[in-house]
């Protein structure tokens, strides 16, 4: 990646999972990357401070995210937040804006992803030149589908996943960022494909946490495509390293090295 020229590239969402990985690769390769969260005074919703953290950026990646499975708060905050930006960005003279997509975004039709979609849609719109990125699910995902069941049973979507590591794809993020706008870009997946419920088997074996995974297939449009490999790269592309079974010692690791609250 070049990195000869310092720049400055706004992190929208740099607190999150990739946006922390973002924010510290381009501090790493010597540029200047400006967080915008509501933690650094940015309300990416209305629009509050998003002009002075714009001011004097080269790029935007757009990572900010939602936690919903409603299609309406999913459009809502992703048109909300994208038609912020790139009213901004016009506005600061921005030259490249980047946004964070999902691999079968367009072929499954759930809630989420039709904000993202929507979000899609929007940047090819709009005035600022564009990349969009589209990368399959993180290897943390099993682990967050995991903590979200407390009993024995652990209900999983049915399907193939490719996941990749999260720091791989804020990096491929911050390397195109540094360039010129390319459109829509290969898609980004992890090394190997396994099962879904597979891997939340790992998790589990890993973390020594009991009960009984069961796969589960969505109704309708959504299981089919699950089913028939939506989630996975049709075409060639950029692939990452590090294995999903790497990137869960380091995961075990790191939860054991947490410190335990003492029990009363």
């Amino acid at each position: 990646m070049e990195t000869s020229s310092k720049k400055r590239i706004a992190v929208a969402g740099g607190t999150g999972m990739v946006g922390r990985h973002v924010v510290a690769a381009a501090r790493a390769a010597g540029h200047d990357p400006v967080v915008i969260s509501r933690s650094a005074g940015v309300d990416l919703r209305t629009g509050a401070g998003l002009a002075a953290a714009l001011d004097g950026a080269d790029a935007v990646i757009d990572v900010s995210n939602t936690t919903t499975l409603s299609r309406a708060k999913s459009e809502q905050f992703f048109g909300a937040v994208t038609r912020q930006l790139l009213a901004a960005e016009a506005g600061a003279g921005v030259r490249h804006h980047v946004v964070l997509s999902i691999v079968g975004v367009d072929q499954v039709p759930t809630g989420y992803y039709a904000g993202k979609l929507d979000q899609e849609s929007l940047v090819e719109a709009g005035l600022v030149p564009w990349t969009v990125l589209r990368a399959t699910q993180f290897h943390e995902f099993p682990a967050q589908l995991l903590d979200r069941v407390k009993g024995p049973l652990v209900p999983v979507p049915a399907g193939l996943a490719a996941t990749v590591a999260a720091r791989e794809v804020a990096a491929r993020l911050l390397e195109l960022a540094t360039g010129p706008a390319q459109g829509r870009v290969p898609d980004l997946c992890g090394p190997e494909v396994q099962p879904l419920p597979a891997q939340v088997r790992q998790v589990m074996r890993a973390l020594g946490r009991r009960g009984l995974v069961v796969p589960v297939r969505p109704p309708g449009r959504t299981g089919t495509r699950l089913a028939h490999g939506a989630l996975l790269p049709t075409g060639p592309g950029p692939r990452g390293v590090q294995t999903y079974g790497q990137w869960l010692a380091e995961y075990v690791s790191a939860r054991q090295a947490e410190p335990r609250l003492p029990v009363n």
